[in-house]
């Protein structure tokens, strides 16, 4: 999974053709640690069709808050830079995150 900040945000999701999940978290919670695993076992499944990608929201809050990331953990995906669709704090599991790739993506 490539980590993003706030300068390679820009590159390597808005103006990213294909396919870009980002994985926001925060450095205190909790739940965005327990499902970090499962985001990474996904990005390996997934990989040749979506690029799975992490941001740590406490060192980029204003650039989440310019995504609408209000609260964590939040999982978006993206296609050729435009928010597809998100799953958001309790729904932010394993099987709706799947849920969303398989939907949103032709596999």
């Amino acid at each position: 999974m490539l980590m993003l900040d706030k300068n390679t945000f820009k590159e390597e999701v808005l103006e990213a053709k294909g396919y870009v999940l980002v994985d926001y978290f925060g450095d205190g919670c909790v739940p965005c640690q327990a499902l970090m695993p499962d985001v990474e076992e996904l990005s390996k499944k997934y990989d040749k069709q979506v690029k799975f990608c992490k941001l740590n929201t406490s060192k980029a809050r204003r650039l989440a808050i310019s995504q609408r990331v209000l609260g964590l953990p939040t999982i978006v995906l993206y296609k050729d830079g435009e928010k597809l669709e998100e799953v958001i704090k309790e729904d932010a599991t394993k099987a709706n995150i799947e849920t969303m790739i398989t939907k949103n993506v032709n596999i």
